[in-house]
Parts: C-alpha cells; sequence; structure tokens
C-alpha cells in the first residue's frame, strides 16, 4: 500500500512539473487561435448527408472509386474527376458534399499533393477507410507478356511494381494520371503492345484481360483514404483527431506539443511534416492522435495546444479504421 502511494505521489510530481514547465516555456503571451475556431467549427457542425454526392480523383474502377462505395454504400452518388485540385475545388464550390483522397500507402508512405492541398483548402477530415492494393498486369484481348512494349499506370502503381517490373527491362513504363485511367486508356486503344497496371475491377469494367495478379510485392499493401468535408461533421465512434500546426522556431517548442499529449494520456498515431513555402526551414506538422473532441479533458488539450503553437487548426474527428497487424 506504501508503495502505492509513493508511486502516485510521484506521479502527481511529474506531472506538477511538466505542467509547469509548459507554462514558464510558453509564456503568457504565446498561443494561436486554434481552439477558438474549432469551436465554432463544432457549434456549425452538420449531420450527415443522406445519398451524398461524393467526387474522387481518377475513372471508375480506381482504388479511391472502391473507398468511396466502400465508405458511402452504393446509395452514393460518385464522381471521377481529372486532378486532386479538381477534387477539392468540386466540394469547395458545393457541387459535392464530400471527397475521397488518398493520403497514405503502407508501402509508398505519404501522397504529399494531398497533404499541400489540405492546408490550402478549409475542410474538415469526417472518415477514414482503408482499401488492400492488388495490383494487375492487364492488356487487351489477343496479348501477352511477349506482345507487351509499354506499362501504363500512376506513379505509385509503376513504384509499387517495381520489382515485377524489374524482371522486364524492355517494358518502357509510362507514367499517368490514375491506375483505372491507364485501363481506359489502354483498352481505347486496342494494341496488344499496351498494357496497364490497375485494380481487377478496373480490367472487369474496361474488358482487359489479366495477364498477372499481385504485381506489386507487398501483400500486404493498403492504401488509406481521408473522407472530406465543407462542414465538421461529430460523427458517432469518433475516436482519432487530426490537426494541422506550426511551432515556434525555438529550442523545445515541439517537445512542449509532445508533453501536452502525455500530461492528456493522448496517444499519438501519426505525425508527418510539410516545409513552410514562404519560411526557409520551418514546418507544418500533420497530427492524429487518440480521442474524441467532445470528450472529457479534450477541450482543456486542445486549450494548451493551442497556447504551445503559433499556428493550429483542427482538421477533424472521425472514426478510425486502422487495424493492428
Amino acid at each position: 500500500m506504501r508503495e502505492t502511494e509513493e508511486l502516485a505521489h510521484l506521479d502527481r510530481e511529474i506531472e506538477r512539473l511538466l505542467r509547469r514547465r509548459l507554462e514558464l516555456v510558453a509564456g503568457p503571451e504565446s498561443g494561436s487561435t486554434g481552439y477558438d475556431q474549432c469551436r465554432r467549427a463544432m457549434e456549425a457542425a452538420r449531420c450527415p448527408v443522406s445519398q451524398p454526392r461524393v467526387v474522387y480523383q481518377g475513372v471508375a474502377g480506381a482504388y479511391s472509386e472502391m473507398a468511396a462505395l466502400t465508405f458511402f454504400g452504393k446509395e452514393a452518388r460518385c464522381q471521377g474527376l481529372a486532378r486532386f485540385e479538381d477534387v477539392f475545388e468540386a466540394v469547395h464550390r458545393g457541387e459535392a458534399d464530400y471527397a475521397v483522397l488518398p493520403i497514405e500507402n503502407s508501402s509508398t508512405g505519404a501522397i504529399r499533393q494531398v497533404y499541400e492541398l489540405l492546408t490550402q483548402y478549409q475542410h474538415y477530415i469526417v472518415g477514414e477507410d482503408t482499401v488492400r492494393v492488388e495490383h494487375c498486369l492487364m492488356a487487351p484481348r489477343g496479348a501477352s507478356l511477349d506482345t507487351i512494349t509499354q506499362i501504363y499506370s500512376h506513379e505509385q502503381g509503376l513504384f509499387q511494381s517495381d520489382r515485377f517490373l524489374s524482371r522486364h527491362p524492355e517494358w518502357e513504363q509510362i507514367p499517368f494520371g490514375d491506375t483505372a485511367g491507364s485501363a481506359q486508356y489502354v483498352a481505347q486503344t486496342g494494341d496488344i503492345t499496351k498494357a496497364a497496371i490497375g485494380s481487377a475491377r478496373a480490367a472487369e469494367l474496361y474488358g482487359l484481360d489479366i495477364l498477372y495478379r499481385g504485381t506489386n510485392h507487398n501483400s500486404g499493401n493498403t492504401t488509406r483514404f481521408v473522407v472530406t468535408s465543407p462542414v465538421m461533421e461529430l460523427r458517432p465512434g469518433a475516436d482519432k483527431i487530426a490537426v494541422l500546426l506550426s511551432v515556434p522556431h525555438q529550442v523545445g517548442s515541439l517537445q512542449r506539443i509532445l508533453t501536452v499529449f502525455l500530461l492528456h494520456g493522448l496517444n499519438l498515431m501519426k505525425i508527418e511534416s510539410r516545409p513552410m513555402p514562404d519560411k526557409r526551414w520551418e514546418y507544418l506538422f500533420f497530427m492524429e492522435f487518440s480521442g474524441s473532441l467532445t470528450g472529457p479533458g479534450m477541450e482543456e488539450a486542445l486549450e494548451e495546444l493551442s497556447q504551445s503553437t503559433s499556428y493550429l487548426r483542427v482538421l477533424g474527428n472521425f472514426k478510425n479504421s486502422l487495424t493492428e497487424g
């Protein structure tokens, strides 16, 4: 019993010292207005839209379309657009209720362009989903591995299939806007010297023969997609929070942020940095951590984050779709 009391006393003393350090380093006039903006967004939060209009980058058969159908169901009205920026613009202009965007791949890492667009548009993450990636080599009827001279796919599809492609150095690799779009193009040509790398669904949609399944070397290859909205939503079961922040360019500034997570028992699940174009050698940090915006103690935690940052923006609160293993 005495040992338990001593440990509890030690924990309280450590917490007191950490909070005192946080106060001393932050100073009375430091901080951002991020939590105030978050509070206003929470007050204006909407309910999920029924039979939503959903946009994604690519054409039918893209992994993004698969993610959209998995998340929203077949009643969703899905539309593919040419570029990631077109997707953000459609939501911004009110032409769509949601966007579904790939944000990272388990083999190749972050999708840089999507992260950068998240900094430019005032959209909120309201959900996420994962799609298992199995790339297939597909070509028009009559083609074989011997007739192929050119391979089309998104640069990620080519990179994730690099070991398979290295066995065929005679094939020219040609990057395309998206995997399903490359399948559509190859089907339109009907040329047995051309092949595409994409999903089995794309091969079925565009009438191509699958010559090889599993061109990606990582059989566990998975892409994580986020669902974004122009308005915050607080869906039931939301247990992950995403924020975008920057810290003062001084010693210990990032440590202050980590101290806030420690004090409030928040599990930091992801951290990604992007350079700030207008400030040399300074960075924006994307962070994801466990918690609910309406949960006990979260208001205090976010206020302390605001005090410890030069910029803070809460990107959203959503249900974690990632599983271990």
